[in-house]
């Protein structure tokens, strides 16, 4: 028994993705590019802004927290999802499901709150640019840092609370890949009709209302932006299309899992890969291949990691 938790069950078996041997080699080919292209992309973003002067703004110090949670978001599940492809017998602790959970919703708190600061971000730019500096100060940035990661475990642990003590008997097989609380709450020993409906309350709220703060936002900035026509607004548009993609990238799959009444273990699945390897990869894409100057500075970078190599 885990962490003193009084059930029989101490591991959980999960039924996997598929358990056709094609479709299994597509998705260890699939998932392991996207996953070590995830991981170097963001980890080349972390590192360009950080050693670049020229990217020492609000903008790019949000971004590199957003490319440094990323890092987490396709770690989570991502490398026990490879490694389970080819086992016969997919298992994991009753401890290693509870961190995997705990490490989920404290990524997802922390990435909603980021994509929040980087909408104020582009409302301030682009509304109020000549207060622009005064403030987006690095205080701000700071304490938008700091809310993200508060609101991420508080909302984390606030979600453990509901199933640290409950009695789990069996069943202990999971339809998934990685261990997930809606789920994880159906095979409790007792009824978890109530927890299930708060869980999904807690993590729906969160979401739509972190969504709705977005859309409304977006909507008044590119209201702002098609009123004044000129060519720094068609650069603010190029910069807005990449954050409204993103948005929509990270809600899309997270609203259905945690709002959808019915959920299908199929569809399920799908939107899982796609939030754990597709959006992490996808992220660092959408925002350098928009954006000149990061890519200047990506570049320039790389050009020097090769020389320091040639050179060792």
């Amino acid at each position: 028994m885990d962490g003193g938790n009084t059930s029989a069950v101490s591991e959980f078996v999960f039924l996997g993705l598929t358990s056709l041997w094609k479709m299994q080699l597509l998705l260890l080919v699939f998932s392991s590019v996207l996953y070590v292209a995830s991981m170097t992309g963001n980890i080349l973003i972390v590192f360009s802004v950080t050693t670049d002067p020229h990217l020492h703004s609000p903008m790019y110090f949000l971004l590199a927290s957003l490319s440094f949670i990323d890092l987490g978001a396709c770690s989570v599940t991502s490398p026990k999802m490879i490694y389970d492809l080819f086992r016969k017998h997919k298992v994991i602790s009753f401890g290693g499901c509870i961190t995997q959970i705990f490490f989920i919703h404290v990524i997802g708190g922390v990435e909603m709150v980021l994509l929040i600061a980087m909408a104020f971000d582009r409302y301030v730019a682009i509304c109020k640019p000549l207060h622009y500096q005064t403030i987006m100060s690095p205080k701000l940035c700071i304490l938008f840092l700091a809310a993200s990661w508060a609101l991420g475990v508080s909302h984390s642990l606030f979600q453990l609370a509901f199933i640290v003590n409950l009695p789990f008997c069996g069943p202990n097989v999971l339809d998934s890949f990685y261990c997930d609380l809606p789920r994880l709450l159906r095979l409790a020993c007792r009824d978890t009709y109530r927890l299930q409906f708060m869980v999904t309350v807690n993590s729906g709220f969160i979401c739509v209302g972190s969504f709705f703060i977005l859309v409304i936002s977006y909507i008044f900035i590119l209201f702002t932006v098609w009123k004044h026509s000129s060519a720094g607004s068609s650069k603010a548009l190029t910069t807005l299309s990449a954050h409204i993609t993103v948005v929509l990238l990270f809600f899309g799959p997270t609203m259905f899992v945690y709002t959808w009444p019915h959920p299908n273990s199929q569809m399920d699945k799908f939107l899982a890969i796609f939030d754990a390897v597709l959006t992490p990869f996808l992220n660092p894409v959408i925002y350098t291949f928009r954006n000149k100057d990061m890519k200047a500075v990506m570049k320039r970078v790389c050009k020097q990691l090769v020389i320091y190599r040639k050179i060792s």
